[in-house]
């Protein structure tokens, strides 16, 4: 099957999977595009492109729901954008950015496994300056890393029990769409903002079809929870070919 046709098949279902719990699938759409395409700059920045599709999606679903508090949600919002912007401009190698994201999205898949799998009902709550320098660690990782951040942060909030599910989801959506502009803005900024037109086109269309069926799922309170754990799965078999082959040059 040729690459126009494969791609645009597996990235509608990826948009799905990860919308449905609040992400964009910046992660899976690197790892995925690194094994067609060459260009690292490319490959990064049709990754954002695509995250922003999907997360203006669900970002316009859970407001129009109201679910999206910006009360609770500004802290993490405010230094994220500068410290995305800023991570975005950040000149790495192809190896060690790898490395980076590899090692950030296996955390994450730990993270969201232990959620789904424990039975933790104990919450715990963020003060101001919590929520301020998490947003902004997250943030600027997410810059450097190239994707939205959200499957960084969300997390971390799920692990605690911050808020329900669907809030905390709300949040990741709208984390990733603001981070992923201000991302792109830095890509644009240092001149690394590249894409194929025609593939890309076909890809938008593919994300942006999975990424309204995910954030109706969700938004229609369907149990996300094999979803979930099928999303943390594949984010731990993305980071460890990140790592591993596109890190160490080792096959998986």
């Amino acid at each position: 099957m040729e690459i126009e046709i494969l791609l645009p098949l597996i990235f509608l279902f990826i948009a799905l999977f990860y919308s449905s719990v609040g992400f964009g699938g910046g992660s899976s759409y690197l790892a995925i595009m690194s094994i067609f395409l060459t260009d690292f700059y490319e490959i990064r920045s049709t990754a954002l492109l695509l995250n922003i599709i999907v997360v203006t999606i669900g970002t316009i679903m859970y407001v129009r729901n109201r679910v999206f508090d910006w009360k609770l949600f500004w802290p993490f919002l405010l230094p994220s954008i500068p410290l995305a912007y800023l991570g975005a401009q950040m000149r790495l190698s192809e190896q060690t950015f790898f490395l980076i994201l590899g090692g950030l999205l296996i955390l994450s898949s730990f993270s969201m496994l232990s959620k789904f799998l424990k039975n933790n009902t104990s919450s715990r709550e963020f003060g101001l300056w919590k929520r301020l320098g998490l947003g902004g660690i997250v943030g600027f990782f997410a810059g450097l890393s190239g994707i939205g951040g959200g499957i960084y942060l969300s997390p971390v909030l799920n692990m605690v029990n911050w808020k329900d599910s669907r809030k905390i989801a709300s949040l990741a959506s709208v984390f990733i769409l603001a981070n992923s502009l201000s991302g792109l803005l830095g890509l644009l900024a240092v001149n690394t903002f590249t894409f194929d037109g025609q593939l890309t086109i076909r890809l938008v269309v593919a994300v942006f079809i999975g990424g309204m069926i995910g954030s109706y799922l969700s938004n229609r309170k369907f149990n996300t929870r094999l979803i979930g754990l099928l999303t943390a799965a594949l984010v731990l078999y993305v980071g460890l070919r990140l790592l591993l082959f596109h890190g160490y040059g080792i096959k998986i």
